[in-house]
């Protein structure tokens, strides 16, 4: 019997599923056939046969004859080291499929995550950022050539590879991504740095095109003098690598303290944001919709990217403008009720 343990051990979980199934079910007719009174049905049976090899053991049905105890008794041993290696093999097939995600060979099929290229001190900040707000509930995707995921989470996926690869993007599902993020390497020259994150961005741009369906791109940019060249890359947005850093220097050091504006309105631990709301039917003006939005304890403070509204109250409001505010999300959430 152990020679034989020993052999379905080395069976495909298919095959041993299979096996396990047939045995059981005819070890429930078997039981019914020895014991017809105790065991009237073959489910009966089976009903037996399964808190036997479980372990279970209700005692509602038991075998009274010494056949069908010799018979309980083989369940004892051959049944029940049986079930054992099964569970045995689905706990196998989960720590596989957790080493699988770790190691960044699954294929991604979620929809709507955020998709971030490359490996940094500033991507490992901007993955905590996106993960520790509650409010977004969008899984998170890195592609990156490292052994295995920098650290586990529920909504984080990792993806090995080289991101110039077509095979490597359609695993991240990219195309259906709500927007993808290319970060600039680190200890390599500028030129390297920027060429290397344009090369990424032409590929998932040609990708798109393959796939006839538009990625939103957003590229770090090292060098100012290459905005150009991202530019008929058709990237979606760049940001200058600590472009932000000298003019808050700067700020600060006129104005003590006006660096912590810029840190309440980048982190998401404080209640102020920025919010992009939809105008009113019933404002005219950008004036109306300053005064209502006051009303409501929230600023106006922009329209698109133009900043200048607050000297342009008297103009009005164009169709299909997209409007920003200031304000917690208590407010947000009631202006989206107005």
């Amino acid at each position: 019997m152990f020679e034989l343990m020993r052999k379905i051990v080395k069976v495909n979980t298919a095959k041993l599923v299979l096996f396990a199934s047939i045995f059981y079910i005819l070890s429930a007719f078997i039981i019914h056939y020895l014991e017809p009174e105790e065991f009237p049905t073959p489910f009966i049976g089976f009903w037996w046969v399964m808190t036997t090899v479980t372990t279970i053991g209700y005692g509602d049905y038991s075998p009274t004859t010494v056949p069908g105890m010799l018979f309980g008794i083989f369940l004892y041993l051959f049944g029940i080291g049986l079930i054992g290696i099964i569970i045995g093999k689905i706990v196998d097939f989960y720590t596989y499929f957790r080493r699988l995600k770790m190691e960044g060979k699954l294929r991604y099929k979620g929809k709507n995550h955020f998709v971030i290229i490359g490996w940094s001190k500033s991507v490992e900040k901007t993955i905590n950022e996106l993960l520790n707000n509650k409010d977004i509930e969008s899984d998170v995707l890195l592609i990156e050539g490292l052994e295995e995921a920098p650290f586990a989470h529920e909504q984080f996926h990792f993806i090995r590879g080289n991101p110039t690869d077509t095979e490597v993007l359609k695993q991240a599902n990219i195309d259906e991504a709500h927007s993808v993020s290319v970060f600039a390497s680190e200890n390599e020259d500028e030129v390297l740095r920027d060429g290397k994150t344009l090369l990424i961005a032409t590929a998932i741009e040609e990708y798109a095109e393959q796939q006839n369906k538009p990625i939103y791109t957003i590229a770090e940019i090292v060098h100012e003098d290459h905005i150009r060249m991202f530019q008929y890359a058709n990237v979606n947005e760049f940001i200058l690598s600590g472009e932000s850093f000298p003019h808050m220097m700067t700020k600060a050091l006129l104005h003590h303290g006006s660096s912590l504006l810029f840190t309440q309105l980048l982190s998401h631990s404080y209640d102020e944001h920025i919010w992009e709301i939809n105008p009113s039917p019933k404002w005219r003006t950008y004036g109306d919709a300053f005064e209502e939005l006051k009303k409501e304890g929230a600023n106006l403070i922009a329209s698109g990217t133009d900043l200048s509204i607050i000297r342009r109250l008297e103009e009005p409001i164009p169709h299909g403008a997209r409007l920003y505010v200031l304000c917690d999300q208590e407010t947000y959430k009631k202006l989206g009720m107005l």
